[in-house]
């Protein structure tokens, strides 16, 4: 099964606002999903973004792929670069 980290649509017609799931790849853009790791809310100002970053730490080590734009997301709070520093550490150690 492969799993993706998205976004699911919520939030009432012009006014959206969205949940970060982990969902398997297959499954409709607000349909069934696994688990909530976080939310964004793009209408208040300045955009809210709230990440549950061992859960999202978890997701990832675990294989899923993030879309484009929760990648972008998560950058801004730096849970990519944390990734990828953690996926550096366990190469070294493996290296050894």
């Amino acid at each position: 099964m492969a799993v993706k980290l998205r976004l699911k649509r919520m939030g009432a017609k012009k006014r959206p606002f969205y949940r970060i799931v982990a969902a398997d790849s297959r499954s409709p853009r607000d349909g069934k999903f696994i688990e909530t790791v976080g939310t964004y809310n793009p209408i208040t100002e300045p955009k809210e973004l709230k990440v549950d970053e061992e859960k999202v730490m978890t997701w990832l080590n675990n294989g899923a792929k993030p879309t484009d734009t929760v990648r972008s997301l998560l950058s801004e709070v730096g849970i990519m670069t944390k990734y990828a520093d953690s996926k550096k550490k366990s190469t070294k150690k493996s290296e050894k």
